[in-house]
């Protein structure tokens, strides 16, 4: 690979544009300057990332990409998690990134949508390939955080609404951020790898429930990582790719507001983290908790229920709403099931309940058809209603929209979930030495003993 350079800022970037002022507040942090929940909470991100890849390694889609891209070992490749296998860096990057998000599992900041699973395998990748150390693999992967959530921010509503997938969009531009700080990338070539990243950036709603979701993720790392790479070489676009005529924004956003990405923080944008304790879309999160409060603190029994009304925010619609799935898949991403699987008691931490034998059960299904999607709720939460056939109604407000700040109450429902992810794969043992590096990642000369970790019991 050629060396990174820094080329000479014209004049119309020393006038500070919208993306030289927001790629500066980025690539200006550094890790002694962080406040120690942003260190803690990155390292959560990561191990949470590593137990979903290690629980999706068996996924179709994974074993599909695997077979086409990386049919057999590249000897001067990049770790595959959860295979004895190595793939050359820009597939093996595509590969984890999919596989950190087959399952949905993932952590979710609002509105930047799943922050670690396109910049995570980016890092990951060019730190093994590189021997780099754990505190500067976590300075680039809070980086790259803070790139996606701030991009998130300056592109407002519109383009969630739209039909991008933020995930896709946004990763695209956290992938590069993290790549360039680990590639050495600064100057005018960061501001032209920001370009690179936006005219790559994609992605459609439309796709949700299949395959193709976490694919997103997977091209958002590989085409972030090109683009640092390509601008390290000399490689040139658009320096001002966030608010130039016909650029991301332009294009893209009806709400554009350059000024909230780039306000002042107290905290990196990875604070925000939220975590997903079911393995569903987050937007069904809160219906499955105010479905499980009826459940159990009234004593609900599913043959009790006459109808059910679940008030949620119009947007949802646009997301998570497949009315009668027919997938495992599919069932992720429809109110109507998840809340019905809630209100039988079947446990959504549970990734593997979600198979189309489940799609299919009667009684799940027959409980579905009894449930109303309402999208008219505002602010925060949703409210599911439950209407029994005694004439009764209870009702329960579900809400997971504000982060735990307790880290340590968080850390420990976190290793519970890795712990139930990640042991098939690894074995006891080996999972409780990956949750004590991740913990002192900061501290570790390399990943290599963390990445070696990831690997399958033999």
């Amino acid at each position: 690979m050629a060396e990174a350079i820094t080329l000479e800022q014209p004049a119309a970037v020393a006038a500070k544009s919208v993306t030289a002022a927001l790629a500066e507040k980025v690539a200006g942090m550094r890790l002694p300057e962080m406040p120690a929940e942003a260190l803690t909470v990155a390292k959560q991100c990561l191990l949470d990332w590593i137990g979903v890849s290690l629980a999706a390694r068996q996924e179709p889609l994974v074993r599909i990409l695997i077979e086409e891209l990386a049919p057999a070992d590249a000897a001067d490749g990049v770790s595959l998690l959860g295979h004895d296998r190595r793939g050359r860096i820009d597939d093996a990057v595509l590969i984890n990134g999919a596989q950190g998000h087959a399952l949905d599992f993932d952590d979710v900041i609002m509105p930047m949508g799943h922050p670690t699973v396109p910049v995570a395998p980016v890092v990951f990748a060019l730190s093994e390939q590189r021997d780099l150390t754990g505190a500067l693999a976590l300075e680039a992967f809070i980086q790259g955080v803070e790139a996606e959530c701030r991009i998130a921010r300056l592109m407002g509503p519109s383009h969630y609404a739209k039909g991008w997938h933020a995930t896709a969009t946004f990763g695209t531009f956290g992938a590069a951020a993290a790549a360039c700080r680990l590639l050495g990338v600064s100057g005018d070539a960061l501001l032209h790898a920001y370009g690179l990243a936006g005219t790559q950036a994609a992605g459609l709603k439309s796709v949700f429930g299949t395959m193709s979701k976490p694919l997103h993720p997977g091209k958002a790392a590989q085409n972030g990582l090109l683009a640092a790479r390509l601008a390290a070489r000399g490689f040139t676009s658009d320096i001002d790719v966030l608010a130039s005529a016909q650029g991301f924004a332009d294009t893209q956003s009806s709400s554009p507001n350059p000024a909230g990405g780039l306000a002042d923080r107290e905290a990196p944008c990875v604070v925000d983290a939220l975590f997903k304790y079911h393995a569903a879309c987050y937007l069904t999160h809160d219906s499955i908790e105010a479905a499980n409060r009826i459940r159990l603190e009234e004593g609900v029994a599913p043959e009790a229920i006459a109808a059910v009304r679940v008030k949620v925010p119009a947007g949802h619609l646009g997301v998570c709403n497949i009315p009668a799935p027919a997938t495992g898949l599919e069932c992720k991403f429809s109110l109507r099931m998840t809340t019905a699987l809630a209100l039988a008691g079947e446990d959504t931490f549970q990734e593997a309940l979600f198979s189309d034998a489940i799609a299919r059960r009667a009684d799940l299904v027959a409980l579905r058809e009894r449930v109303v999607i309402d999208p008219s709720q505002t602010g925060r939460g949703c409210l599911v209603s439950v209407t029994l056939k005694d004439g009764r109604t209870i009702s329960r407000t579900g809400d997971v929209s504000q982060p735990l700040r307790d880290l340590e109450a968080q850390q420990a429902k976190l290793e519970r979930k890795f712990r139930h992810l990640a042991t098939p794969a690894l074995g006891p043992e080996r999972v409780e030495q990956a949750i004590g590096l991740c913990r002192t990642l900061e501290r570790q000369p390399d990943l290599s003993a963390l990445i070696a970790l990831c690997r399958p019991r033999s």
